[in-house]
């Protein structure tokens, strides 16, 4: 029935759709801390070692592979675009991070990142969590954008795949903002308000990457290209660090190898 309406649906209100679906997994993830005021810490660094494991996969997968297909469709050398959007991705994030303020998880108030500011710790944990929310909106956004180019790089199935794997890969990220809240002493309804609201920014992200790439089907290999780069600078610089702080290096590895198959089997297998 949700596939049937999709089908029937433009590719920016797919995008919407789909979102909204990956927002609410977020949501989920942070209603754990209404049961749990706090986790395991290895249980928590294998759900991130996993995130990073499905954000990896679906970079090559739903992201790098198509931009190179569909532009050397185009009679064009295919690593060009890949290159310089896999690039611009990096670089858009390294930017943003060193401008917007934020905490990553476990670190002290003395590590902070970004513009120096009084904003208090909580505030600072949940910024980093949107941060790297982004390019995840945004992969999601251009993969359904990308079915306006009707190229066979481009599918629905794909599209929805990878929606499957941001929003099963949003549960831990909404654990990971709520709990440390709620150790901050923050209510059970404020940790999970914070928590779920990290999510909400996929949501914009995702309707204006769509947007982008119907407008302008020019730039698609570029915008899938740089939505992947985006996402392979948040695990190697936020997820794989946090998930090895407390030296549960196996458990985050193997969550991100669970991570990583699981994702691979979706797209290959619903792609």
């Amino acid at each position: 029935m949700i596939i049937d309406f999709l089908k029937n649906s433009g590719h920016v209100e797919q995008a919407l759709i789909a979102t909204i679906f990956t927002w609410l997994m977020t949501a989920a993830g942070a209603s754990v801390v209404f049961f749990f005021k706090t986790i395991n810490r290895k249980v928590l660094d294998g759900m991130l070692g996993f995130a990073a494991g499905v954000m990896i996969a679906a970079s090559f997968w739903s992201l790098l592979a198509p931009a190179i297909e569909m532009a050397e469709a185009s009679n064009k050398p295919g690593w060009i675009p890949a290159l310089v959007g896999f690039l611009s991705g990096g670089v858009f994030l390294r930017i943003i991070d060193k401008i917007l303020p934020h905490l990553h998880l476990g670190l002290p108030m003395s590590k902070a990142e970004g513009i120096k500011t009084s904003w208090q710790r909580s505030t600072l944990l949940v910024l980093a969590i949107t941060l790297h929310n982004i390019p995840e909106g945004l992969a999601v956004g251009v993969a359904f954008g990308a079915l306006a180019a009707d190229l066979p790089s481009a599918s629905l199935s794909g599209a929805i795949a990878l929606t499957i794997g941001i929003g099963i890969q949003n549960f831990p990220e909404g654990l990971a903002v709520s709990v440390p809240l709620r150790r901050e002493k923050l209510s059970r309804f404020k940790s999970f308000w914070y928590g779920q609201l990290s999510g909400l920014v996929e949501v914009f992200a995702g309707v204006f990457g769509a947007w982008a790439v119907v407008s302008m089907t020019v730039i698609l290999p570029y915008a899938l290209s740089f939505a992947a780069g985006a996402m392979i600078f948040v695990v190697v610089e936020e997820l794989i660090p946090e998930s090895q702080q407390e030296g549960n290096t196996d458990i985050a590895t193997l969550g991100a190898m669970l991570g990583f198959a699981v994702m691979m089997v979706l797209d290959v297998g619903l792609g």
